[in-house]
């Protein structure tokens, strides 16, 4: 099962979304909530190239991107594989 890492913030409909299709899949999840800032938010805009808006999805360490990107990559038939690789 792959590596999910989502960076979240509290109250964000994004993020709900995001997360609300992930867990659908039937899979783990590892949220980072950064609503206070902190080192999570050091660490997400290190590893999404400096993007600051949430959430910035994860899989196995590659960068999907926000809830658009994943939401693209679900409807086109790229998710599913990721996720069983």
């Amino acid at each position: 099962m792959a590596k999910i890492e989502v960076y979240t913030k509290a109250f964000c409909p994004y993020c709900a979304r995001a997360l609300r299709l992930l867990e659908s899949k039937g899979v783990a999840v590892e949220d980072h909530d950064i609503t206070m800032g902190g080192p999570k938010r050091g660490e997400m805009l290190a590893r999404s190239g400096g993007r600051s808006t949430v959430p910035q999805i994860f899989i196995d360490g590659r960068h999907i991107g926000g809830s658009d990107d994943l939401a693209a990559l679900e409807a086109r038939g790229g998710l599913q594989p990721l996720l069983d690789a």
